[in-house]
């Protein structure tokens, strides 16, 4: 068999060709779409008290795990067990009270079609995915979405590729519909998401996020300058509070130093001559995401915590990028 040269300009139109099929497909799959059909199967999930189960084989299978990864990251518990395990054992996993998604293009696959009559003795609402409206599958479900398309991307009309997209786009379609039913916030999302960048701004709080204890740099207003640089380099966070009596009076940071010896101050001078008083401060229980937008708009880089007038922590900006808040 020989190969074709490939040249840039047949690369290009293979990849346009196969991007305008997929999008045309996807077009296909929404004109068919009955406004009956999806309230049903959204209400379904809506209304699910157990699980949804998402089953598909091969290509189909693969886009059945994606599907019950978003819904299952947008507020609807979900998961994915491949038909030919609930054969063989896996149908445990399927019980009352769980709503079933199954994908098949040709709606013929005969390791889906074999478990339906398990799950209709389960008394299981059945949702079908496929391009054939008259197929076992879709005829046995209490709910079929059509997802067919009239042609592959591959050249050939064989690979899944176009039925495959459309069935994906119909299954975010449906997350986000149900996502938007729920109420679904983005606090909600970040539970979801804890270790992403979303979930650090969202519950991630400053108290997680500070120095403090003895952590926390501190000295008294008499100390003099060089005492003060002493304990801000044992710290390390480039700044100490200037407290009396639990009281915050002011801030020394490497900013005030650099101005201090601009001065030609003597660094036996006391702290609370060259501190700055009024420090931007923050509470321990906002959010770091607060804490970073209060920084963006004082312009500072570098926040003291407090308890009343009790400063009991500090966290400057590279502690924020640290702990992924952008």
């Amino acid at each position: 068999m020989t190969t074709p040269e490939a040249t840039e300009h047949s690369i290009m139109d293979a990849i346009q060709k196969a991007i305008e099929l997929e999008v045309e497909g996807i077009n296909h799959m929404a004109k068919r779409l009955t406004h009956e059909a999806v309230f049903k199967a959204c209400s379904l999930l809506l209304n699910c008290t157990g699980k949804v189960v998402v089953i598909g084989m091969g290509k189909s299978g693969h886009i059945g795990k994606k599907i019950a990864a978003t819904l299952a990251s947008t507020g609807t518990p979900s998961f994915f067990v491949h038909p030919g395990e609930a054969s063989h054992g896996d149908m445990g996993m399927i019980s009352k009270g769980d709503v079933v998604i199954a994908l098949s293009n040709s709606g013929g696959t005969q390791e889906v079609t074999s478990i339906i009559p398990l799950i209709k003795r389960l008394q299981v609402p059945l949702i079908s995915m496929t391009g054939r409206d008259d197929s076992a599958l879709a005829q046995q479900a209490n709910v079929h979405l059509y997802t067919g398309v009239e042609k592959e991307a591959c050249p050939l009309d064989l690979a899944p590729t176009a039925s495959t997209t459309a069935a994906l786009v119909l299954g975010d379609a449906i997350a986000v519909a149900v996502l938007e039913a729920k109420g679904f916030t983005p606090n909600d999302f970040a539970y979801s998401h804890p270790g992403g960048s979303l979930g650090k701004r969202l519950l991630l709080k400053v108290e997680d996020v500070m120095h403090g204890g003895d952590h926390l740099p501190q000295v008294t207003p008499n100390t003099s300058i060089k005492e003060a640089l002493l304990t801000m380099t044992e710290k390390g966070l480039g700044l100490t509070c200037v407290v009396e009596n639990e009281v915050l009076l002011g801030v020394f940071t490497d900013g005030d130093l650099r101005r201090t010896l601009d001065k030609n101050i003597a660094l036996d001078t006391e702290i609370q001559l060259v501190m700055s008083e009024n420090p931007k401060t923050i509470t321990s229980q906002l959010l770091a995401a607060e804490a970073l937008t209060l920084m963006e708009d004082s312009h500072v880089n570098a926040l003291i915590v407090i308890e009343g007038k009790k400063p009991i922590g500090a966290l400057n900006m590279h502690d924020l990028l640290e702990a992924g808040v952008y």
